[in-house]
């Protein structure tokens, strides 16, 4: 009985390392201060870290006020300060529209290619109504890992 407890350790360990992790993000706002029509309540990253040449999905919890029939959502993303990435996107296509008065999710899936480096990423996320004005921008960083080569064997 006390192998099993001594073990017990050991395996959840192993489990937590192995097992693709879903985690919150912190999120914040570019402007502080704005009141942005849009209010993103969560972040999530699916897995976290990123494995390059592997499924990634971004999830994003939000909430409006009105209906918003148009969205164009525009990410820029930033490598150790460096723009790096930059794309958008038809929301009407990420999820239902028009996006309804209250609670919504947007997720959004890709694969990043295979050489991606590893580190310390940083994303900006604006939402652009049919005229360009912004309902929301939020900033957040995100990891990328090693690339997992056991399915390359």
């Amino acid at each position: 009985m006390s192998r099993i407890f001594a073990v017990l350790p050991l395996a959840v360990a192993l489990l937590l390392l192995i097992s693709p992790v879903v985690r919150a993000i912190d999120v914040h706002y570019c402007e502080e201060n704005a009141e942005y029509e849009i209010q993103v309540k969560e972040v999530e990253i699916s897995p976290n870290p990123i494995a390059p040449g592997e499924p990634v999905t971004f999830t994003i919890s939000a909430n409006t006020g009105r209906e918003i029939s148009f969205v164009k959502l525009v990410i820029e993303v930033s490598y150790f300060g460096w723009h790096v990435h930059s794309e958008t996107h038809d929301l009407c296509i990420e999820t239902t529209c028009p996006i309804q008065t209250g609670d919504f999710l947007v997720s959004h899936s890709q694969v990043l290619p295979g050489y991606t480096p590893p580190g310390s990423y940083s994303l900006k996320m604006k939402m652009l109504d049919a005229q360009k004005k912004e309902l929301t921008c939020i900033r957040f960083s995100f990891d990328i890992g090693l690339r997992s080569f056991v399915a390359d064997i």
